[in-house]
């Protein structure tokens, strides 16, 4: 939990730091980033369960 709390934090001072210095701010549009994040995840199970029942 701490992890996220700390992700969390980070990702706020970055955004205002961003924001002060009239940046734009360094993350995807919303729905393509959690599409993203999905699919990378859904990659990495997907590479377990192909590595499990294939190659054990």
């Amino acid at each position: 939990m701490a992890e996220v709390l700390l992700a969390l934090a980070t990702g706020v001072f970055v955004g205002i730091l961003f924001s002060v210095l009239k940046l734009p701010l360094p993350a995807p549009p919303v729905v393509s980033g959690i599409a993203g994040i999905v699919g990378i995840y859904l990659g990495g199970i997907g590479y377990q369960w192909i590595i499990e029942q294939f190659f054990n």
